[in-house]
């Protein structure tokens, strides 16, 4: 919220006791929000705000293990329809990179969106650079269907910017990045990323997803300006119909912020060199909407959209499970060495670099409109269960109620408190207020100029139907050749180097191969089979689909 210091400017005037009076009338019934009418409700914002998330043990000393880290997450419908102005993250992970070394020197150059945020001072290590994203729904989605969707989305500087597939950002805009901007490359030849993220298949009542961030040498480090590290934080992904990586963040994203502000200082700190911090991991409930109506005695309840968790016969969610930490030793050095000319590597994560911690509660406070809400830990906790999985416990005898976050409140005092529906008077109108839903965005389109057509694809564009109602349009490109590499001045010999590293890979490691360690319990989730593509012919490897435009059917 902004806040204006009060000013009084020009003559002072003396006024008589009855004008004070009147004036001060007068500006408290202007200052003075009009009264709510009984069974009128009024639609707002923040109808719900707060954490939902699990810690673990602290790892081991020295950074073994800060090279990788992954899960499987529950797979559900959260709503029952697709809601306009509505933002939660199913349980996500949050990496930044390691200054713990630095006490008191800004990573957030002035000029940056986050050195606007003092509270983050001194140093601004965790919003410097992050690599955030997994399930979830989001506010900025173009085109939604019911069920979450699965985004990579990273910051690489300090929040001026946000990236979350190969051309496109996090959703908030339909035009794509700048050339200079890109920072995602494509790495599998048999799937989509479109802009507006993965749908899924079918009707998920809690299968799982799998997806891992591995630090992964596709290039070496070099010492130019800026210096740049080896690390290419790559994404696998675990589904019932693929399994792999899918794309990786190129290490120059991470790298080119120290030169671009001219602040060497940064040099070397970035996610490109240093080992990421990887604290857990939690549902983010953002952007919720909610009526808020009074009764006749002036009593204000209020009203969200209703939540729904998958719950078993014993009123348990598992949200989160196989939650696992990796050092280099669990692909990094193998991949190193095939590159380098060894023999080809599986792309299995090697157990002897594997490490689950012991997984904990945290503590959860929600909010609603500013204010605390109160009596949802009577509905719910969270709970590790056996097998080291986390979610939640519903504590209610009502088996109607089980897997349900309260929908109801009644402001009392300054607090939200958690009422039942059949405690919401009638004349509130809150009962039968339905939520708008959500229409379809404008078209994502790429570029017809610059990086997109300089090399440019070699065949295309072709085009596929997704399950959430969007025409995807993508065209194939020689790996070394799409947009996201074009604003680096590499040689030719680095860039046949790592393309024929690409074309190697594209040849040993399937879709069908087990590259995280299965599930220990539940079975997977499919995605949209719509994202799942064929390489044409003499395209097999070396050359990636690349979303052109995404629009509405």
């Amino acid at each position: 919220m902004n806040r204006f210091p009060i000013q009084f400017l020009g003559p002072v005037f003396r006024l008589s006791v009855w004008s004070l009076t009147v004036w001060a009338t007068l500006l408290a019934a202007a200052a003075a929000p009009p009264k709510s009418q009984p069974g009128k409700a009024t639609a707002h914002s923040q109808g719900l705000h707060g954490y939902i998330g699990f810690s673990h043990e602290r790892l081991p000393p020295e950074g073994a293990y800060s090279a990788g880290m992954g899960f499987y997450a529950a797979v559900w419908p959260l709503v029952e329809s697709p809601l306009a102005n509505f933002q939660i993250g199913l349980p996500s992970s949050w990496i930044v990179p390691d200054n713990s070394d630095n006490k008191d020197q800004p990573l957030a150059p002035p000029g940056t969106r986050a050195r606007g945020w003092p509270e983050r001072g001194p140093t601004w290590s965790s919003v410097f650079q992050t690599i955030e994203g997994g399930l979830g729904y989001w506010a900025g989605n173009h085109f939604r269907y019911g069920l979450p969707k699965f985004s990579m989305n990273a910051t690489p500087q300090c929040y001026d910017y946000e990236i979350g597939s190969p051309g496109w950002s996090f959703f908030y805009s339909d035009e794509a990045l700048p050339d200079d901007r890109l920072g995602i490359a494509q790495l599998s030849n048999r799937l989509l990323i479109p802009p507006d993220g993965l749908p899924l298949a079918g009707n998920p009542r809690g299968e799982f997803l799998g997806y891992t961030w591995m630090a992964l040498p596709f290039t070496d480090a070099t010492t130019g300006d800026p210096p740049t590290g080896d690390q290419s934080w790559t994404c696998f992904l675990c589904a019932a119909n693929f399994k792999g990586p899918i794309a990786y963040y190129i290490p120059e994203t991470w790298s080119k912020i120290g030169k671009l502000f001219n602040y060497p200082f940064l040099y070397g700190r970035g996610l490109d060199a240093r080992p990421g911090i990887m604290g857990g991991g939690a549902m983010e409930i953002n952007t919720v909407p909610r009526f808020d109506a009074t009764d006749s005695r002036g009593t204000v309840y209020s009203k969200i959209p209703k939540l729904l968790f998958p719950v078993d016969a014993e009123g348990r969610a598992v949200l989160v499970q196989d939650v696992t930490y990796y050092s280099k030793a669990a692909l990094y050095n193998a991949l190193k060495a095939w590159r380098d000319g060894g023999p080809p590597c599986s792309g299995r994560f090697d157990a002897k670099g594997a490490w689950r911690p012991k997984l904990t509660t945290r503590p959860i406070r929600y909010r609603q409109a500013g204010k605390t809400i109160s009596g949802v830990d009577r509905v719910f906790t969270t709970k590790i269960f056996e097998g080291n999985a986390w979610g939640l416990q519903w504590l209610t005898d009502d088996i109607a109620s089980k897997g349900l976050f309260p929908q109801y409140f009644k402001q009392v005092g300054n607090e939200r408190v958690v009422v039942a529906e059949r405690d919401v008077p009638a004349e509130t109108g809150l009962l039968t207020q339905e939520f708008e839903l959500a229409g379809p965005g404008k078209p994502y389109t790429s570029p017809t100029t610059g990086a997109w057509t300089r090399p440019g694809p070699k065949r295309g564009p072709f085009k596929t139907k997704l399950r959430d109602g969007s025409i995807v349009m993508y065209s194939w490109y020689r790996f070394v050749d799409q947009p996201s590499f074009q604003q680096y001045h590499w040689s030719d010999e680095k860039k046949a180097q790592l393309q024929a590293f690409v074309e190697q890979l594209h040849a040993n490691w399937p879709i069908d191969r087990d590259y995280m360690p299965p599930p220990t319990r539940g079975r997977l989730v499919s995605l949209d089979p719509g994202l799942l593509v064929t390489p044409p012919e003499g395209l097999e490897v070396g050359y990636v689909p690349i979303v052109t435009r995404q629009a509405a059917e």
